[in-house]
């Protein structure tokens, strides 16, 4: 067993739902934090969501607000993302959140 310690960065440049992390077929990902950021001024909201191998849609966080020019911690537990799954993000307004989540994979 392999464990690596890693990120993904995403900038959300537009409303359409954008993937995030991808555990890949023989990998699973524990999924220690989630911190999204607001840089432009502006409140929005972000929805998380994962897609399971089945193209099945799991709502984690739906429309949940983020005030102009902060950042917030998601996670408050890990968060196990297993083979083949889509962390996706959705923001409501594009050019305005960040998303940086932090995990384990583990091979």
């Amino acid at each position: 067993m392999t464990i690596k310690y890693k990120n993904a960065k995403v900038d959300l440049t537009t409303t359409g739902a954008t993937a995030v992390l991808t555990a890949s077929s023989d990998t699973t990902c524990i999924i220690k934090s989630i911190i999204v950021s607001e840089d432009s001024g502006n409140a929005d909201t972000i929805t998380l969501t994962i897609t399971d191998s089945a193209d099945a849609v799991f709502s984690l966080f739906n429309v949940k607000a983020v005030s102009a020019n902060t950042s917030i911690e998601l996670l408050s537990a890990p968060l196990i993302l297993a083979e083949s799954e889509i962390l996706k993000a959705t923001a409501a307004t594009a050019n305005r959140l960040h998303v940086v989540a932090s995990y384990m994979e583990i091979s």
